[in-house]
């Protein structure tokens, strides 16, 4: 812990400099492997900024779990108040867009796509306010740090314009980072920390658990306190899309050196809606399907039955009434709720 207090010694003086002269505050990137206690870590140092009156961005770009919202997101927000043991991130209006994927490895143009999206956004959002840019912002990655793993990590660092980068738990991600950024301009802090005594290493199966509990806490809230709304969608009245849709052939398919020519960030429309089943969908702000990796999601709602001879499917929604658009973004993982 006294490592971590002098971490937040130095980001407080970087915040002090940054608002006396009128610019962005740190932008800290969290890395290091899976269960290496990247997102305590996190928590630690964004209470710490709200309890000095400063307001960080959080980006939570672990798309596997997901601190934010529901699993398979990037997304962002501001935290004005302490994180609650109990009830998490307090969470009004989130900057979400919608991967569909819990894994970078499965569309790393996508992910990649998304997390430039969300570094535009904070961008103009520090451009509103100089106390808002001196807070800095506080960035969560993903546990993926090997070969293309550390590609997106790399990506992340330089799309957010980092100028913090802590490394939790890698002596060689540590001196991997800090060989890689040493001629970086401006020039970047690679901040070598120990894993938390208290982290513990969580199997497959847990990670599994924890995403199901983590889309429960969406609808229902993390003490069961929402009530959400069960209703039926005419499937006409929707348009379904999943992104990465186009087909790729495999490796072992193509001619010696060459490589697949289809579009990862390609929109391709679902056309059977069973394979919804037991998913997530994101419903988008986008006014036409041509703007779909463009706009965020207001929300999300989960497909619990499917009536192709009605021509309908049941969803469970934060909330009843309409959809606030008719756009929807498919995932492709299944959450079995109970």
């Amino acid at each position: 812990m006294q490592s971590y207090v002098n971490v937040h010694d130095v980001l407080e003086a970087r915040r002090q400099q940054a608002l006396t002269e009128q610019r962005r505050g740190p932008t800290t990137v969290i890395v290091g492997p899976t269960d290496a206690g990247k997102s305590t870590l996190c928590k630690i140092l964004i209470n710490y900024a709200i309890r000095c009156r400063w307001t960080p961005a959080l980006v939570d770009l672990d798309i596997g779990q997901g601190s934010i919202t529901v699993p398979g997101c990037i997304a962002a927000t501001s935290v004005e108040a302490p994180i609650d043991v109990e009830e998490g991130f307090p969470v009004d209006a989130p900057l979400v867009y919608y991967a569909g994927t819990v894994a970078g490895g499965e569309n790393m143009a996508l992910y990649q796509h998304l997390v430039e999206r969300v570094a535009d956004a904070l961008e103009r959002r520090a451009g509103t306010d100089a106390k808002v840019a001196a807070s800095g912002m506080m960035v969560n990655t993903m546990g993926w740090i090997e070969g293309d793993g550390y590609s997106l990590l790399r990506h992340t660092i330089a799309s957010l314009a980092a100028d913090v980068v802590l490394v939790v738990g890698s002596d060689r991600l540590h001196s991997q980072l800090s060989s890689d950024l040493a001629t970086s301009s401006p020039a970047i802090s690679v901040v070598k920390l120990a894993k938390s005594g208290g982290v513990v290493t969580r199997t497959r199966e847990l990670r599994q658990e924890a995403r199901k509990v983590r889309v429960e806490e969406y609808f229902y809230g993390p003490t069961r306190s929402l009530a959400p709304a069960s209703q039926t969608l005419k499937l006409e009245g929707v348009e379904v899309y999943r992104v990465g849709g186009g087909p790729k052939a495999p490796p072992s398919a193509l001619p010696i050196g060459a490589t697949s020519v289809a579009d990862p960030l390609k929109l391709a429309r679902v056309t059977n809606p069973q394979e919804l089943l037991y998913t997530v969908l994101g419903v988008s702000h986008a006014p036409t399907p041509d703007l779909l990796l463009s706009a965020s999601v207001a929300g999300f709602v989960y497909v619990q039955d499917v009536d192709l001879a009605k021509g309908s499917m049941s969803v469970l929604a934060p909330r009843p009434g309409p959809l606030p658009g008719s756009l929807l973004l498919a995932g492709n993982f299944k959450v079995y709720l109970d």
